[in-house]
């Protein structure tokens, strides 16, 4: 099963780090968020990967074209023109990087991918928050529903988009960010049909507006529950916190 990740929005209200570097590579304890988050998954067994970069997407490629030499030690034959990796690899991933445009939003990001799915269920997260989840729960929770998309709920803080949960694990309606009401919230960490793509246009659709509203009035979204540890890296703030549970050894995310 693959994992999309999208990483190409331009995470301007963490401008301190994302003027020079894309959001998903600004580090938490000397690793880029994206790596946490890949890791979160590869801990479910989960380890091919369609990345779609945008902002400043060619230093996302660049990260993992030079993974080996920025995180192995080497040993270099300059008259052979070799060089040799030592020890061994800790990451066994397939990385996908996809170039989906600048100024695309998250559902024509989505759909620019399609392609590299195929006709299998696939997840989907965005490359800026963790959580303390095994994802396997969520695929599991998505083949007994037998809806079209599952999406990770998570109690809202105050400031993202509601979604309004029925009984049986269903979404009966999805909002995105009205004013002074708290409920459950689009926490990521989705599974999805491949017949997701037929409700997005294009480039300048928003996947959390009409997509994902059209999905939960059609009844195919479904919605896992998740009360543990869940934090977006939005604002500087958040990536000092982040900083300070995982220097601290206490990272709730960190499950390998």
């Amino acid at each position: 099963m693959k994992v999309v990740i999208l990483a190409g929005g331009f995470g301007t209200r963490l401008a301190e780090h994302t003027e020079v570097r894309p959001k998903p590579l600004v580090e938490i304890g000397s690793k880029p968020i994206l790596w946490h988050i890949m890791k979160i998954y590869a801990a479910a067994g989960l380890t091919d990967f369609v990345i779609c970069c945008g902002y400043k997407g060619a230093q996302i490629k660049n990260y993992f074209v030079n993974y080996f030499t920025e995180n192995y030690d080497i040993k270099v034959h300059l008259g052979k023109n070799k060089i040799d990796f030592l020890g061994d690899a800790s990451e066994h991933w397939t990385v996908t990087l996809v170039d989906t445009g600048i100024d695309t939003m998250t559902g024509g990001r989505l759909k620019r991918i399609a392609r590299h799915v195929g006709d299998e269920t696939f997840c989907v997260t965005y490359g800026d928050g963790v959580i303390d989840l095994d994802i396997r729960k969520v695929i599991a929770f998505h083949q007994q529903q037998s809806r079209k998309a599952t999406v990770t709920t998570v109690p809202s803080p105050g400031r993202f988009g509601i979604l309004e949960l029925g009984d049986g694990g269903d979404v009966r309606r999805f909002h995105e960010k009205p004013d002074n009401e708290m409920g459950w919230i689009n926490g990521g960490f989705f599974v999805f049909e491949p017949s997701v793509f037929d409700y997005i246009e294009g480039d300048q659709t928003v996947f959390e507006r009409t997509p994902l509203e059209r999905l939960a009035s059609d009844g195919q979204l479904a919605a896992f529950k998740h009360t543990g540890f869940w934090k977006p890296m939005d604002t500087l703030r958040d990536q000092r916190e982040l900083e300070v549970l995982w220097s601290s050894g206490q990272a709730p995310w960190k499950l390998w």
